[in-house]
């Protein structure tokens, strides 16, 4: 039994409520389809459990959350609250737009409010450092302008994605090279899209469930910032102009858009707000359907690896304590 996210690396934490699944403190599931998810508390993130993992622990949650007074409902999703802390959210049939709002909403905004709270400290802790330091960097909104560019350098330079190959070599992107990957139609329509990452002068270049994988990586980090409600809304609308994530992904992988400045095509840093979340809703239900279809080896692996490095994950040059700090307040 997996307890560590495969997403951010952390610790799924634990309930005391499910005997024969007590991982997580808050659930997900689809009694219809048989479908469970850890929702992640650190990044809001849901992780869809293995196969053997899922239909005892679905029929509990069933259970379990018939005897739970309601806190939210809707005519195709609710959410209960456990006297014990565990929460359960109930997967009706519901429309995409109102599953995606659900799904995809905390963690979007769970992003913004972080990046705020990181870019606000920041800001302070710069300002009075500029203030003491004002006469050696040539006054204080100059001084403040540079720690802020060393600031920025210092988060750029940090490995935000780390892609472990087959061969056992590691790929550790940063902030720079985030900025250089590009999302191509590939060879094979069956394949989905080709995923260009670029470092140092060398170009890897990943099709089917492999870039699919990896994007599953860089897109998050790519999207760390979050986004307002209308941005996740807008990004929702943008799948539903096409029907399905599968579609929208084609139709934006196909595009001559999203130019670098030498015409290059594709960048995903280049996108509008909206359609870089879209991408990475896509992505990730994409992974999903693989896995549900039969793939399941892909959601195993992904799980060990979120498990091998959830040791050493960095954490944006935040000082120890930080995260605690941020889980207190989250709901502030």
């Amino acid at each position: 039994m997996y307890r560590t996210c495969m997403f951010c690396t952390k610790s799924l934490g634990e309930n005391e409520v499910l005997e024969v699944f007590p991982v997580g403190r808050r659930l997900a599931f689809d009694a219809e389809r048989g479908r469970l998810w850890v929702v992640c508390r650190h990044c809001e993130r849901w992780n869809l459990t293995p196969m053997e993992e899922r239909w005892e622990a679905v029929e509990a949650c069933e259970r379990i959350f018939s005897d739970t007074r309601l806190r939210v409902s809707t005519d195709n999703i609710g959410l209960a609250r456990h006297r014990e802390g565990l929460e359960l959210v109930r997967i009706g049939r519901p429309q995409r737009n109102e599953f995606a709002a659900w799904r995809y909403g905390d963690q979007f905004g769970r992003r913004r409010k972080k990046a705020l709270i990181i870019g606000g400290v920041a800001v302070a802790a710069f300002a009075g450092v500029t203030f003491a330091g004002a006469a050696v960097v040539g006054g204080s909104s100059m001084g403040g302008y540079w720690m802020w560019q060393v600031f920025e350098g210092i988060r750029n330079g940090r490995t935000q994605a780390r892609l472990r190959l087959d061969d056992g070599g590691v790929i550790k992107l940063n902030g720079q090279d985030l900025k250089q990957v590009r999302v191509r139609p590939a060879e094979s329509a069956a394949e989905g899209f080709r995923l260009v990452v670029e470092k140092k002068k060398r170009e890897w270049v990943f099709e089917g469930p492999r870039a699919a994988q990896y994007a599953g990586q860089i897109v998050p980090a790519i999207n760390k910032a979050g986004g307002r409600q209308r941005t996740v809304e807008d990004a929702v609308t943008e799948i539903e102009r096409h029907g399905h994530p599968d579609r929208f992904l084609a139709d934006l992988t196909r595009g001559d858009r999203f130019y670098s400045k030498k015409g290059v095509p594709g960048y995903i840093n280049k996108m509008p707000a909206p359609t870089k979340l879209a991408l990475e809703m896509a992505i990730h239900e994409e992974e999903e359907r693989r896995a549900l279809e039969g793939e399941l080896w892909r959601l195993e692996r992904a799980w060990e690896e979120a498990e091998e490095i959830a040791a050493i994950s960095d954490n944006l040059l935040l000082p120890e304590g930080a995260d605690d700090f941020l889980e207190q307040h989250r709901e502030g």
